[in-house]
């Protein structure tokens, strides 16, 4: 089955949304901008399955070439991010402890991340840039306290995400990673939104994060502690969830800091996120400016 896939974008300084058709645009933004500004309003709407049914038919407007990708939802209210939730990367903390009973949780801000195909920016304050492979469900119905039975009909579309970390500032104080986790453009999303139809999208699918060709990430969902119904149930339990919400759901072990000498990111690396059914993110490292 091919998956449908939307795409953020800006093309001549200008921001756009489309669909992708092979190696072409099909321009969404154009059709119906007036009435969706961004992809998160389509999303809000309820609009992504019936938009890519249209979209299918048509031709492409221009080609993929011509487009800079950019975070798949534009201006987020929320993007939640969730820590240690794959087996072999709890027991990377070796403090002894079983696998926790409620999700470890941090925000980040739409500013630390970038789209598919632009640089990881590595700050002049450390070179300890990190990757962390993971997968991004995008929320598509609001709701509070919603069962586990019930979550999974609260999502709209699937992406991926390179959640890169600043090592070194994730240890700044006793328990707070938000600003090893927060530097402007350190991660990235992308390279589109894959709208969601059926568990099978997620259920056991493989996620791997390639450097350089080579495998550092590779795991699959189904070995998740927690399952993406307990993550959207346990969020909504303190925060409403509304359309445009992402959520990062965990990275499985290997990243550059478990090697010893650990392993950071440089200029020319090129690093992959790849996972089955939603394509592959693929980021280059540059120094900041």
């Amino acid at each position: 089955m091919s998956h449908s896939k939307f795409v953020n974008f800006t093309r001549g300084g200008q921001a756009g949304y489309g669909f992708l058709a092979g190696d072409g645009i099909v321009d969404l933004f154009a059709r119906h901008g007036t009435r969706w500004q961004t992809l998160r309003e389509v999303i809000a709407d309820g609009a992504l399955l019936a938009l890519a049914d249209e979209a299918a038919g048509l031709q492409p407007d221009f080609p993929v070439s011509e487009i800079s990708f950019e975070i798949p939802v534009p201006a987020p209210e929320k993007i939640i991010c969730v820590g240690v939730n794959f087996p072999d990367r709890n027991e990377e903390y070796k403090d002894g402890q079983a696998a926790p009973s409620n999700p470890s949780l941090f925000i980040r801000f739409p500013r630390s991340f970038t789209g598919h195909g632009q640089p990881l920016i590595r700050p002049p304050e450390s070179p300890q840039l990190d990757y962390e492979g993971e997968i991004v469900i995008i929320i598509g119905k609001a709701g509070r306290r919603i069962r586990e039975v019930d979550a999974l009909t609260h999502i709209a579309a699937l992406s991926l995400c390179n959640e890169g970390t600043i090592r070194d500032w994730v240890r700044h104080a006793k328990f707070n990673v938000t600003q090893g986790k927060n530097f402007d453009r350190t991660g990235s999303i992308g390279p589109w939104l894959v709208p969601y139809r059926h568990e099978s999208q997620l259920a056991d699918i493989k996620l791997q994060t390639r450097v350089n060709g080579d495998v550092r990430q590779n795991d699959r969902t189904s070995r998740m502690i927690f399952s993406f119904r307990k993550i959207i149930s346990y969020i909504s339990t303190f925060t409403t969830l509304v359309p445009g919400d992402v959520i990062v759901t965990g990275t499985p072990t290997g990243a550059g800091a478990r090697f010893d000498p650990p392993v950071w990111l440089k200029p020319g690396d090129i690093v992959e996120v790849e996972a089955d059914g939603i394509g592959i993110l693929r980021n280059t490292i540059a120094d900041e400016v």
